[in-house]
């Protein structure tokens, strides 16, 4: 069988279906116009579509030979971002986007769907497909995890889509690839006074001011050159008069690394950090961390039969060595759970991720349902 050539013939459909998602992009856990147009196209192609949780779509397409279930999953959830692309199949929701491209994700998985459904009988084993809310926003793939979406898997896949990949390669990165996310906010409670006679008070904007330029020595002084890390304060909120000493202060931000062991290291140093700084100044700091985003490990067995797969299938010379990259994605929490990988492929266009002008090309949308194909048969075939 030809994945590649069917996929092809299959092209109008495939950017037909992504045109129409792009039309009602929606916040996250709010995709329920997305999941009932899913489950439709779904059961036009004879699967048997259930929903998780409020809007998660979950399909089993079970093949005519015994086998492994392989799991494919795409994100569902837009952007709060006022389209500015001017195309004909333009958002037809004011304030929400597909700016980061999850209805190329969806059209291709479709695809995927239609290309293996057309050789049901000979599929040696299960391709489960998952498409999952929230990925922007909370991370729907830890609840679809918890209710159920992984009984039974064996491996799991996933991609996203690249502006900055030239259009129709495939970015594939062994090990560790996207960053863990650990978003925190600092509050420090001083003292107010009038700002003539600072000694009465304890100022929280002068602690915080020495705060934020020493958390930067933690990746330049407590991280190894060869370990990246980022530490980002993105709001600081204090004060209320010039001439008044600040009693509180507010810092938020976001620290990413690699690996869970750079992970606890630099939770617990921000934490001294902060308290210790503060307390030099008589105030008091309260850090608290939430523990974000797992970041994305790939398993090096499974990175290996993408790598093969999609040179096999589309030229080696469309096959590119990827880098780790310090944004993050929960599609982490899979592969915290069971082998995997996640790839990239290159859609070109003039405008980045969560742009309002953000306009991929289309053309690599069969080849990249192609790849989900023969990833899952693969991966079926090798088991």
């Amino acid at each position: 069988m030809d994945f590649l050539q069917e996929a092809r013939a299959l092209g109008p459909w495939i950017v037909e279906q992504r045109r129409a998602l792009h039309r009602c992009p929606e916040h996250g856990n709010r995709e329920f116009r997305t999941a009932e147009y899913l489950c439709r196209v779904l059961t036009e192609l004879g699967l048997t579509p259930k929903r998780l949780l409020d809007t998660a779509v979950l399909a089993d397409l079970t093949g005519g030979e015994p086998g492994p279930v392989i799991a494919l999953r795409a994100d569902m959830d837009a952007l709060p971002v006022q389209e500015a692309t001017g195309l004909p199949f333009a958002s037809e929701n004011p304030g929400m986007m597909h700016a980061c491209g999850h209805d190329l994700h969806m059209a291709a998985l479709l695809g995927t769907a239609r290309l293996l459904a057309a050789h049901r009988a000979e599929l040696p084993g299960t391709v489960r497909f998952l498409f999952q809310p929230d990925e922007e926003l909370d991370g729907g793939a830890a609840r679809m995890i918890a209710a159920g979406c992984l009984e039974g898997v064996s491996q799991v896949y996933g991609a996203h889509v690249r502006p900055d990949l030239p259009a129709g390669v495939v970015g594939i990165c062994p090990g560790p690839f996207y960053a863990a996310s650990n978003p925190f906010a600092i509050t420090l409670r001083g003292k107010p006074a009038h700002g003539a006679e600072p000694q009465n008070g304890a100022d929280a904007i002068v602690a915080g001011a020495q705060i934020v330029t020493a958390l930067q020595t933690l990746v330049s002084r407590r991280m190894a050159p060869t370990e990246p890390a980022v530490i980002t304060v993105g709001t600081f909120r204090a004060g209320s008069q010039c001439n008044i000493v600040a009693g509180e202060a507010v810092l938020e931000g976001i620290m990413r690394t690699f690996g869970q062991e750079n992970r606890r290291f630099l939770t617990q140093a921000l934490t001294n950090l902060a308290q210790g700084i503060a307390g030099s100044m008589g105030i008091e700091a309260r850090v608290e961390i939430t523990w974000g985003y797992p970041g994305i490990v790939n398993h090096r067995e499974q990175a290996e039969l993408v790598r093969g797969t999609a040179r096999q299938l589309l030229g080696p010379e469309r096959v590119t060595e990827d880098c780790p990259r310090m944004v993050t994605e929960d599609f982490g929490y899979y592969l915290l759970e069971r082998p995997g990988c996640f790839f990239h492929m290159g859609v070109g266009g003039p405008a980045p991720l969560h742009s309002d002008r953000f306009c991929p090309e289309e053309w690599p949308l069969p080849d990249l349902a192609a790849l989900h194909a023969g990833i899952a048969w693969t991966a079926m075939t090798n088991e």
